[in-house]
C-alpha cells in the first residue's frame, strides 16, 4: 500500500513505471546537466471526485491512467530542468492546473542514469545507484500547497576488502556466527531525506551529488564495528554538512559474500550469499 505524507487516503489511483528519456540531441545543456534525462515516474491521485468509480462504476470525473501516462511523457518535452525534484514539481503543478477535480497528487521519479562515453554524443547506462525524488501537493482553497518533498538515492552496492568487524554480540543456543574481526563487507544501501523547507529542495541536484560523495567517502574511510555504526556515521555527517536537510532515513542490507576458501587475510575466494540477509535501518532528525 502507498503512504502519503498528508495522511491516510480512502482511495487513490494512478500510473507507475512510466518511462521517459528526454534527449538534448544537439548536446547544448547548462553546465553540469546531461543531454540524457531519463526517469521512471509514478503518479498517484486522490480525491472525492474519483470515489464514484469505486462505488458505482461512474467514471465521469476519472482521468484514465493511460491519459496520465501520456501526460507525463508528452509534458516532459516542456520540462527544461535537469533535477528530479523540479521535474516532480513541474508534473504535479501542471496536472493540478489541468484537472481541477484532483484534490491531491503524489509524483515520484527514479533516475535512469546514463553517462557520456568519452564524448557528448555517445552514452552508456551507469549505476547501480539511482537518484529519487517524491513530491505530494494538494489544494487549499484556490491555492496549492506542499505536503511533502523528499529526495534520495537507492541501490548502492558497496564492497570493502577489510576494516569491518562484527563481534561481541549475544551468544546462545541459536548462535552459529563466529566473531569476525576483519571481514570483506558487501553492503547495499538506500537513503532518503527531507528538507527544512520545500524551497531548500531545489538545488539542481547538488545535494544529491553531495550525499553520493559522502556515502562513498564514509564507506571508504570509516572502520566500523557494525553496519549500524557505519550508517550512523553517514547519517550524522549528512545532517552536519547539509543544513538544508531536516531528516534522513537510511536502510542497509548486509550482503556480505560467503567464504569459499581463504589464505589468511591476504587472499580469499567468495560467492554470493544465501538469500537471508540482514536489514538495518536508521532514522535521524535534526
Amino acid at each position: 500500500m502507498e503512504q502519503f505524507a498528508s495522511g491516510w487516503k480512502r482511495n487513490y489511483y494512478g500510473k507507475g513505471d512510466v518511462i521517459v528519456y528526454r534527449l538534448q540531441r544537439d548536446g547544448r545543456v547548462p553546465a553540469g546537466q546531461s543531454p540524457v534525462f531519463g526517469a521512471s515516474v509514478k503518479m498517484l491521485l486522490y480525491g472525492d471526485s474519483f470515489w464514484p468509480t469505486y462505488t458505482t462504476g461512474d467514471n465521469t470525473g476519472l482521468v484514465a491512467t493511460d491519459s496520465m501516462k501520456n501526460f507525463i511523457q508528452r509534458e516532459t518535452l516542456n520540462f527544461s530542468g535537469g533535477d528530479l525534484e523540479s521535474y516532480c514539481r513541474f508534473l504535479a503543478e501542471k496536472f493540478l492546473g489541468t484537472y481541477p477535480q484532483t484534490e491531491g497528487i503524489q509524483v515520484s521519479a527514479t533516475e535512469i542514469p546514463y553517462t557520456g562515453v568519452e564524448s557528448s554524443v555517445a552514452f552508456a547506462p551507469t549505476g547501480p545507484e539511482q537518484a529519487t525524488a517524491r513530491i505530494e501537493m494538494g489544494r487549499k482553497g484556490d491555492q496549492t500547497e506542499y505536503a511533502e518533498l523528499c529526495s534520495g538515492i537507492r541501490g548502492f552496492k558497496l564492497l570493502r576488502l577489510g576494516g569491518s568487524s562484527f563481534q561481541g554480540f549475544v551468544r546462545d543456543p541459536y548462535t552459529t556466527l563466529p566473531d569476525i574481526a576483519n571481514r570483506p563487507l558487501h553492503m547495499w544501501l538506500d537513503l532518503e531525506w527531507v528538507y527544512t523547507t520545500p524551497a531548500a529542495g531545489y538545488t539542481d541536484g547538488q545535494v544529491t551529488a553531495r550525499v553520493r560523495g559522502m556515502v562513498r567517502e564514509v564507506f571508504r574511510t570509516f572502520e566500523s564495528g557494525s553496519i549500524q555504526q557505519l550508517i550512523y556515521q553517514l547519517g550524522n555527517r549528512m545532517l552536519a554538512e547539509l543544513p538544508c536537510l531536516a531528516a534522513g532515513d537510511l536502510e542497509a542490507n548486509n550482503r556480505t559474500w560467503d567464504t569459499v576458501a581463504e589464505a589468511g587475510e591476504e587472499r580469499g575466494v567468495f560467492t554470493d550469499p544465501r538469500p537471508p540477509y540482514g536489514c538495518l535501518g536508521l532514522r535521524l532528525r535534526r
